[in-house]
């Protein structure tokens, strides 16, 4: 039995991502942020889709066209492949739980 909530460390210096289970069609990450954020000139181009849930925490993503989004504890969106997007903030104050699924697009 594993949990989402397990084995987090105390110091982050860095997003921690695991994956958790992964095939040839798909990836199933935890990822974990406390405080962090993208560089400002950084965006991640993927070549899958990723559907992402954030389980706890707060957060925004940017895209480079200029949305910006919120995510709560509950929330989830679909990111279609090489749409460009970046962590732009993450509660610092708490552990923020990603829930982050690749898989190639139809």
């Amino acid at each position: 039995m594993n949990n989402l909530f397990a084995n987090i460390p105390r110091d982050l210096p860095e997003e921690l991502c695991e994956t958790l289970a992964r095939s040839d069609a798909v990836r199933i990450e935890r990822i974990v942020s406390r405080g962090h954020a993208s560089p400002d000139d950084f965006w991640y181009d993927q070549e899958q889709d990723e559907w992402v849930l954030l389980v706890q925490g707060a957060a925004r993503l940017a895209f480079a066209d200029g949305d910006e989004v919120r995510l709560g504890a509950g929330d989830w969106l679909l990111i279609p492949a090489h749409r460009k997007h970046r962590v732009a903030w993450t509660d610092p104050e708490a552990e923020t739980v990603w829930l982050a699924v690749h898989y190639s697009p139809q």
